[in-house]
């Protein structure tokens, strides 16, 4: 993610939960640190951080997850739970020993909440749903999810409550589900994925995706659902690209000025390009699928950049 200086003003994402639940390898997977992921520690205390997403700045705060930790942001509320704009709360779904401790503080921050007199977004993230632990059983973890899911919607009251499943082994998991929180923030969002559509299916591609500099989500159109599993397993691969755009020697693809980065993978072609829009100054990146390359040419993204010009200007 791109940091920024200063955390005035910023959008406040709060993530929350036990220690080990998985909260800072999330953080840390979004921004492809992933060399830290295996050496990381529990976190101590808040560690906080800004970027920018389509213009707005957001703040993330990871609450590290020890007792005592817990027991300090419970006594000073203000200062850790106050202008939450949307909050992450992290379950270790492979820890079920842990599920009642997780619960009973989720509960807690709740009250914090309520007493600050604040409702944010509440999205539940089931972490460690590896694809190890799918393949061992897919029938055995949606019986544990639905259980989980159970427990907390009996222990709680909330009005704004969401369940994702995610894994640092599946970075579109995470991708998606944070792309889709923030989006719920953004006005056009829904005019983003309806013009996306319509222009895919005139240039009759396969599948479109506009991603940003922070490698998050910005619209997605997927002809079916075939070339919805492949965008999603091939995710990784092409947040590698937004990295090492400007380098020509990746094997498999091929690289021209007008066309961007051109890559062939599960026998389609896959184009990977940087555009840019007047009076924003943020970088947006299209994934395009195509059955061959001449739908790659200029034309195309002279006719991409005019149609979402005015959408994506702040």
């Amino acid at each position: 993610m791109q940091y920024l200086k200063s955390e005035e003003l910023a959008k406040k994402i709060l993530f929350t939960g036990l220690d080990f639940a998985g909260k800072s390898s999330i953080i840390l997977s979004l921004q492809k640190e992933f060399s830290k992921i295996a050496i990381l520690k529990p976190t101590r205390g808040a560690e906080r951080s800004v970027f920018t997403f389509l213009g707005y700045e957001f703040s993330t705060w990871d609450l590290g997850g020890q007792q005592a930790y817990r027991i300090n942001y419970l006594r000073n509320p203000s200062k850790y739970f106050d202008k939450t704009e949307i909050a992450i709360y992290v379950i270790d779904i492979q820890d079920s020993a842990r599920f009642d401790d997780a619960i009973r503080y989720l509960k807690d921050v709740i009250k914090q909440f309520k007493e600050l007199e604040i409702v944010p977004p509440l999205y539940i993230f089931f972490h460690k749903v590896d694809p190890a632990l799918i393949k061992e059983s897919r029938t055995d973890l949606n019986n544990l999810i639905l259980g989980l899911t159970e427990k907390i919607n009996n222990a709680i009251e909330y009005e704004k409550i969401n369940f994702y499943e995610t894994s640092i082994y599946d970075l579109f998991s995470i991708m998606l589900a944070i792309s889709e929180i923030l989006l719920n923030l953004y006005p056009k969002s829904n005019l983003i994925d309806k013009t996306l559509s319509e222009f895919g299916k005139k240039i009759k591609a396969e599948g479109l995706m506009i991603i940003d500099d922070n490698s998050l989500l910005v619209g997605r159109y997927y002809s079916n659902d075939e070339i919805k599993q492949i965008l999603s397993a091939s995710s990784p691969y092409f947040l590698t690209l937004h990295d090492r755009f400007n380098e020509a020697d990746i094997e498999g693809s091929t690289k021209k000025e007008d066309e961007g980065m051109v890559v062939q993978r599960f026998g389609k072609y896959f184009q990977f390009k940087e555009i840019k829009f007047r009076s924003d100054p943020g970088g947006r990146y299209y994934l395009l699928i195509a059955k061959d390359t001449y739908e790659f040419d200029i034309n195309l993204t002279n006719e991409f950049i005019e149609i979402f010009q005015d959408i994506f200007t702040i």
